[in-house]
């Protein structure tokens, strides 16, 4: 782009701008070969008067539209003007114009010193016209201000016309460029090519700016780059966030870890399979648990303990993250807790298997009886596991991987003092068998004897830390209880009778009985009071059958098992007694599981059931004792056991032997003790059949068939012999002397021919006396 000729005086050594020369103002072409009017030389900034021409540029004044080339350095001159170089750093320079060389005026020539030699500054110089003020501008009041000048083609210093000037080149923004410091007002033009002036707007003053709008200046500009600025940083901000936050969605953040296992930039199911891998270790590694001095493993995956890695991830972000998370990301570390998953069937399984071994029940203090005697048993602190306790325990320790724990114990304390147990032992449990207490149910009455008294008697606490009397009033009375109802009002059991070798069922029925809740009562009443009186009444009530019709006929009662059956001299008192106990147990049906006991079920020998007196021994004597003989009957009923395959509970060989039993197969029996017990530990029902003759009695079992069974005995061995002895007391029963021996029997079970098992009972005789009554 060309504007009107110029012509630029260099600077002056002392700095001043060059002076500027062109064309009239205006929007058209100004008329002539120079300037209409030549503005005032004015001074310099030493005081001198500057040659004509010279004019200070202001700042603002240096740049309007041109025609430069910014593209790189430049090299010579344009119109007098040296070529602009913008693209770095620039010396010399009046708001971005070039220094010029210092302007050398010839005194005698008027001439101004340019780089090529003198220039001839004035052709024709014109009258110069006052100049008109500049309207003031950003910067203060324009200096150079310049009067319009007329219209028309214009010329330069040399008489050559002034090219019309070309629009300016649009700038950045689409208007033609200006620079920062173009003032409010004015139009850029220039004197020659590529050398940029600037000229008051059209209009003069405040006129209309060809290329923005009046006032627009460098705070505008500012604004914009500001804005500019600011669209760049918010930009960067963006792409800081949304290329990690990219990257990043569906992944686990960078820095997360669990127990030490870093699943940072992971997908979830590959640091669920990471996480699985890495501690399937530690749920089979075995946990010590420690109570007292026990110890016990406990393998975690096997009392019910893993880990729930799902339960872990739920606090790993693995979709499009905040700004926050990418921060939290980019900066930081995270570890995600471990979580345990427990299943709680299974560690309460563990936990009380634990119990099972360490705790200990809590014994209070009571009294209870050997024989008649009362003794003491003295309280105990027990103990028993924190199962709640152990079982955050166990957890917590498989958490945070230990390899042993302690599980916590409750101590339980006893609620009847040593004390209180003593005061009971030597007051109050003598008084309560001091003596027979009498029942009594109209004119019928029955006598329950120290022994029955003691045998179901216990002193417990009474939970105000005293003890109380219990009392069994069931179990003391079976004996007696027929004594007190009339036969025929007393109900029957269900059971089978055996007719010419066949079985026949016989219903039971309901009957009159004692009420064994408020004998039980009654008693303990009688017995907390002191024992005195000693004499109950007893209330009947309706009594069920023990055994029902549909119970005996599904006990599969169908064959006999067993028999046996012993011999004894005719006509001695103790046969009655044989008889009579053969009578109360013929028909009775021992259950599945059920403990038969001579003693519970037959209670205290009397006269009022048939029993007489006879001798039995005691202490190694023949004593007269009502229902002595009966020795015989147990000893038959526990062959009968032995043969019918049935379990021993609870059998004692005589003292010395009797040759009318087998020897090692035999049992004595007194009341309360020794008792002869025996289980039934089949699955069917025993139906227990006596039969008696003048000089015989005979025991059957029938039920289902298990064993064949025999008997194996050894020789006798370790004899040692008797001592004859004389006395002449009254009650003297003689006695013919026997040798002491030691035998051993077996008892060979069978199933098809098969030996199955075998057991042994080991006996020891001692020698029975010879005892002559004198």
């Amino acid at each position: 782009m060309s504007y009107a000729g110029s012509s630029v005086d260099p600077p002056d050594p002392y700095g001043q701008s060059p002076d500027v020369t062109g064309s009239g103002r205006g929007p058209g072409p100004a008329e002539g070969d120079g300037f209409t009017a030549s503005p005032p030389r004015g001074r310099g900034d030493d005081g001198r008067e500057l040659s004509r021409g010279q004019q200070r540029i202001s700042p603002h004044e240096a740049w309007g539209s041109r025609d430069v080339d910014d593209t790189g350095p430049q090299t010579g001159w344009i119109g007098h003007l040296p070529a602009i170089d913008d693209t770095g750093p620039q010396t010399g320079w009046i708001g971005h114009i070039p220094a010029m060389p210092p302007t050398q005026e010839d005194p005698a020539t008027s001439k101004v010193n340019g780089p090529s030699g003198p220039i001839d500054q004035w052709s024709s110089p014109p009258t110069p016209a006052p100049p008109t003020p500049a309207a003031a501008g950003p910067y203060g009041p324009d200096p150079g201000g310049w009067p319009p000048e007329s219209p028309g083609p214009a010329t330069g210093a040399y008489g050559r016309p002034h090219p019309t000037p070309e629009p300016a080149a649009p700038g950045p923004y689409g208007r033609p460029d200006r620079r920062w410091d173009e003032a409010p007002g004015r139009t850029a033009v220039a004197s020659e090519p590529g050398y940029p002036v600037s000229t008051p707007a059209v209009g003069g003053p405040g006129g209309a700016d060809p290329v923005g709008s009046a006032g627009e200046g460098p705070p505008e500009r500012r604004k914009s780059v500001l804005k500019l600025v600011a669209l760049g940083v918010l930009v960067l901000a963006v792409l800081a966030y949304a290329v990690p936050a990219v990257i990043l969605s569906g992944e686990i953040r960078p820095g997360t870890s669990v127990a030490g296992i870093d699943i940072g930039g992971m997908t979830r199911a590959d640091a669920e399979a990471k996480i699985r891998t890495t501690l399937n270790a530690r749920i089979r590694k075995a946990i010590r648990a420690e109570v007292g001095n026990k110890k016990f493993e406990l393998i975690p995956v096997d009392v019910g303990l893993t880990f729930d890695v799902g339960a872990m991830l739920e606090g790993a972000e693995t979709g499009f993250p905040g700004p926050v998370a990418v921060f939290d990301a980019l900066t930081g570390t995270r570890t995600l807790p471990l979580k345990v998953d427990v299943e709680e069937q299974a560690l309460d399984s563990a936990i009380a298997t634990v119990a099972g071994a360490v705790d200990q029940r809590v014994r209070e203090g009571s009294v209870r009886f050997k024989g008649t005697v009362p003794a003491s048993v003295t309280p105990r602190n027990g103990r028993t596991l924190d199962r709640k306790a152990s079982a955050e325990a166990i957890r917590a320790a498989f958490l945070a991987g230990k390899t042993s724990v302690r599980l916590p114990t409750v101590t339980v304390r006893p609620k009847v003092s040593a004390a209180e147990v003593k005061r009971t032992v030597g007051k109050i449990a003598p008084a309560a068998v001091a003596g027979p207490i009498t029942l009594k149910n109209g004119t019928k009455s029955a006598a329950l004897q120290p022994a029955v008294i003691a045998a179901n008697l216990e002193f417990v606490p009474d939970g105000q830390g005293g003890l109380r009397p219990e009392f069994d009033g069931k179990t003391a009375v079976e004996g007696i209880g027929t004594k007190l109802v009339d036969a025929g009002k007393a109900p029957k059991d269900a059971t089978f009778d055996v007719v010419r070798g066949k079985l026949k069922f016989i219903p039971g029925k309901k009957g009159q009985g004692v009420d064994s809740d408020k004998l039980s009562a009654s008693v303990e009443e009688l017995l907390a009071e002191g024992g005195g009186g000693r004499t109950v009444d007893v209330k009947l009530t309706t009594v069920e059958p023990k055994i029902t019709d549909e119970e005996v006929k599904g006990l599969g009662i169908k064959e006999k098992i067993s028999e046996f059956t012993s011999n004894y001299p005719c006509c001695a008192p103790r046969v009655k007694n044989i008889h009579a106990i053969a009578k109360i147990l013929d028909g009775y049906v021992v259950r599945p599981g059920e403990t038969f006991s001579l003693n519970d079920i037959v209670g205290e020998r009397d006269t009022a059931r048939g029993f007489v007196e006879a001798p039995m021994i005691e202490r190694g004597r023949l004593v007269n004792s009502v229902g002595g003989g009966i020795s015989q009957f147990a000893t038959t009923m526990f062959n009968a056991v032995f043969f019918g395959g049935l379990q021993s509970v609870q059998h004692t060989p005589h003292e010395f032997y009797i040759s009318r039993y087998p020897a090692g197969r035999e049992s004595t029996v007194s009341f309360p003790q020794p008792d002869f017990r025996w289980k039934n530990d089949s699955k069917y029902g025993v139906l227990v059949k006596t039969g008696v003759t003048g000089t015989s009695v005979t025991v059957q079992f029938w039920s289902t068939k298990r064993y064949d069974i025999e008997s194996k005995s050894s020789e006798r061995y370790n004899v040692t012999t008797f001592e004859t002895i004389r006395e002449s007391a009254d009650d003297c029963i003689p006695m013919p002397g026997a040798l002491g021996f030691t035998i051993d029997v077996w008892r060979i079970f069978k199933q098809n021919g098969r030996e199955i098992k075998r057991q042994q009972f080991h006996t020891v005789y001692k020698p029975e006396i010879k005892l002559i009554c004198e």
